[in-house]
This record gives structure tokens, C-alpha cells and sequence, in this order.
């Protein structure tokens, strides 16, 4: 893109091409060179728009866990409706798409982004805490509602289902596993758990 032309929505394509760069060539490769080449503009305008390539691997997380407590707080929200079991299902479904698989798979790979999250009060695998901390909340209201067994530990069950879920969806060549095995595994951690 020739200087001095102005990109519309400079975050979003950045994170945009980002995204595109790991999924199809995973954490390794990703750079600020990548992304920049990626998005089709200078290298120069990432780093007008952040610190450093951490700083935007950062914003990145941020911006994408969002969405997973945007989701989180829907699910908490169906709480004495329909199944249990669907809605954590369908929950973990949603969260283990690509490129949070590739997102978690960023973080455990560098140091500096695991730092920026933890100050920017992230810490841990951000994705996976956010995921869990959604599944607690809902889990919780469930019990709340009765649907869940009184003295059930819904901070022991939503960790479970997340390691599950990861180990479940991640480093598949196949494709996402079927509905009715992440459905399995869902009734085998809360079967136990559920109230009537």
C-alpha cells in the first residue's frame, strides 16, 4: 500500500490478517512482518498503532476474549432453561474454534504476551481462564436454579470441561470432533452433578 494512504480500520485488519497468518501457518510464523505482509500494508503501520509486536499480540487476545465473555454471559443467561448438557455442548463448541485453538497455542509459546496479559489482568492461558471462568458462571447459576446438585463444585467441573474440551479439539487433522462425542464427554463430567 503506497505511504500516506489511509487504511480504514487498521486494528481489525491487523487482526484479521493475524489470524489468517496462524491458522494457515501457525504461532511460529507469526510476525509483525507476516501480519503486516498479510494485511497488505506497511510494516511500519503496525508499529504506529502499537508498542511492539507483543503489545499487539496482547490487544489481539484481548479483543478476541471478548467475545467469549459476550458468550459467556449468554450462557449464564439461559440458565434454567432447555439441557444442561446441550448448552455446555454447544459452549464448548463455540469456544474451541481455530483460532482459539491457535490463540491458546500463541500464548504457551510466548513468554513477553503471557506477561503483557497477566498486567493487563489476563493471566494464565487467557482464553482457557476466560472459557472457564464463563463455564463457572453459568454452572453456578445452574445450581442456583437447582438443575445442579447443591454442594456440586462447579469451579472443579468447569476446569475439568475445559481441559477436556482443549485436549478434545486440539491438534486434530480430522476436523472438530462430532457433536455427539463432545456431548459424551460433557454428560460423563456433569452427569453426576445434575439435579433430577
Amino acid at each position: 500500500m503506497p505511504t500516506g494512504v489511509a487504511i480504514r480500520d487498521v486494528r481489525a485488519q491487523l487482526f484479521d490478517a493475524a489470524e489468517r497468518v496462524l491458522l494457515r501457518d501457525g504461532a511460529a510464523a507469526l510476525t509483525s512482518r507476516a501480519v503486516t505482509d498479510e494485511a497488505g500494508c506497511a510494516k511500519g503501520v503496525l508499529h504506529r498503532h502499537f508498542a511492539d509486536f507483543d503489545a499487539f499480540l496482547c490487544e489481539l487476545i484481548l479483543d478476541r476474549v471478548g467475545g467469549i465473555d459476550a458468550r459467556g454471559a449468554t450462557l449464564a443467561g439461559s440458565a434454567g432453561t432447555g439441557s444442561v448438557v446441550d448448552h455446555l455442548t454447544d459452549a464448548l463448541t463455540a469456544l474451541f474454534t481455530p483460532v482459539a485453538l491457535s490463540l491458546v497455542t500463541l500464548i504457551t509459546f510466548r513468554d513477553g504476551l503471557r506477561a503483557r496479559l497477566r498486567a493487563a489482568g489476563r493471566p494464565g492461558v487467557t482464553v482457557l481462564a476466560q472459557a472457564t471462568q464463563a463455564l463457572i458462571a453459568y454452572l453456578g447459576a445452574e445450581r442456583t436454579a437447582g438443575r445442579i446438585a447443591s454442594g456440586a463444585d462447579v469451579d472443579t467441573l468447569a476446569l475439568t470441561l475445559v481441559g477436556t474440551g482443549h485436549l478434545l479439539f486440539a491438534g486434530r487433522d480430522d476436523g472438530p470432533p462430532a457433536r455427539a462425542e463432545v456431548r459424551r464427554i460433557v454428560e460423563s463430567v456433569v452427569g453426576g452433578a445434575l439435579s433430577g
